[in-house]
């Protein structure tokens, strides 16, 4: 009788390991999904984790209690059969049993199936909360008045909020529960918070515009061939901005060819204006607000120094859309595993690329991350080593460079093994 009753204390034992491991390793956010779906073994798990320091007094104590009968229970049993030498076998004995098959393994299989176990004792360990309030709550208050005594509040429990940077692990831990795609959209997202306009926007150079001061015939020519929707209208430079044109707007005139710069400027909305240090994030936000797709960056003298679209920022979460007409020509890739890249190649486009990882927090491209670690404006033939990278300058102009051959410091160790297996 006193060995079944030791086996069965035993197996409490292992009921209250495994309780309590299983209940706080469960995944707080998935218990919060299932709790919303109405699983109620969530429901109940989730009522008995708002108090996790009753929780915890419960299963403590019950365990307490198991051990300590299991051990005296051992001790007489042992006594009776070996004398005043069953004390210390009892001990060592119990120990072992115990450590294996009340702690050991139910809380290793608690750890690997959490669900699994803290799902089905949940309502016990609900009815034995409430057997055991008076003891719980007696240990508890003592508990909690040593630790505000050492200056920790027990009711300023963490919520388990997590941060950005948690947030962005979380997502790329997801494993096959989230597809790489929607990964990098998620990704995408979070990283706008660290991205402004500037990082994204087209440079004033590059930006395609209609100039009110060039012939009609030139202007009717280049509405024809654009493949934009929308233009910006400017009166002989880019600061002097008149508007934005959509090409809806003058579809009809230009297929009559009955359109005039009057009708034209007419024709134009008002532009919109935002500095280069606004977030992507709040510019997504402003957009929406005010019903724009385009803007025009400006920098803290009011000069215009690039523009941004939606469809921009849109890429920045979704990636490239599959329906741009006009790919990037600025990467050139060469027989020999290099590349030739325009020196106005911004360094975002390149890294997304080639999948390299220029330095782009500081210059924005190319011609800029050169000048600034050479800190003049190169000659042609000048050659540096930026980290794993090597480029070398093949042309310079108008006081930039023009194009630079790139490549990874890796093909010069391809190259030297090929040289090295010539005869």
């Amino acid at each position: 009788m006193l060995m079944l009753s030791l086996a069965v204390l035993i197996l409490l034992s292992a009921f209250f390991s495994s309780s309590e491991t299983g209940m706080m390793s469960l995944n707080r956010y998935r218990l919060k999904h299932l709790s919303k779906e109405g699983n109620k073994s969530a429901k109940r798990a989730s009522r008995l984790l708002e108090r996790p320091d009753r929780l915890l007094g419960t299963i403590l104590v019950g365990n307490n209690i198991v051990n300590i009968l299991a051990a005296s229970i051992a001790t007489i049993v042992a006594v009776r059969i070996w004398g005043d030498a069953g004390i210390a076998i009892a001990t060592i004995g119990l120990t072992v049993v115990i450590l294996i098959f009340g702690e050991i393994t139910p809380k290793t299989l608690a750890a690997l199936r959490p669900e699994l176990i803290a799902f089905r004792v949940g309502i016990i360990l609900e009815l034995l909360q409430r057997l055991f309030y008076p003891i719980v709550w007696v240990c508890n208050a003592v508990s909690n008045g040593l630790l505000k005594l050492i200056g920790v509040n027990p009711a300023d429990a963490d919520e388990g909020q997590l941060s950005t940077e948690e947030l962005r692990t979380v997502v790329r831990e997801a494993g096959l529960g989230i597809t790489r795609s929607r990964q990098n959209m998620l990704l995408g997202i979070l990283d706008l918070e660290k991205m402004t306009v500037n990082d994204i926007m087209v440079p004033r150079n590059e930006a395609m515009g209609i100039d009110l001061e060039d012939p009609l015939s030139t202007i009717l020519n280049q509405l024809r061939t654009c493949h934009h929707t929308r233009l910006p209208v400017y009166q002989g430079d880019i600061n002097n901005i008149t508007g934005i044109v959509h090409m809806r707007s003058i579809a009809r005139l230009l297929s009559r060819g009955t359109l005039t710069k009057e009708s034209l400027i007419l024709a134009c909305k008002e532009p919109y204006f935002i500095p280069e240090s606004t977030p992507l994030h709040t510019q997504l936000f402003n957009f929406q607000k005010n019903k724009r797709r385009i803007a025009f960056v400006v920098d803290e003298y009011g000069d215009v120094i690039g523009l941004v679209t939606l469809e921009d920022i849109l890429e920045e979460i979704v990636g490239e859309f599959t329906t741009d007409l006009m790919p990037s020509q600025d990467v050139h890739p060469q027989d020999d595993g290099t590349f030739v890249i325009d020196g106005s190649a911004a360094l975002r486009d390149v890294n997304r690329q080639l999948q390299w990882k220029l330095p782009a927090d500081g210059p924005k491209t190319l011609n800029g991350l050169i000048t600034e670690q050479l800190e003049s404006i190169p000659e042609t033939s000048v050659c540096l080593a930026i980290g794993p990278y090597r480029i070398e300058i093949l042309q310079t102009k108008d006081n930039m460079v023009k194009s630079a051959r790139v490549w990874n410091r890796a093909l010069d160790q391809v190259m030297a093994a090929k040289s090295l297996k010539l005869p």
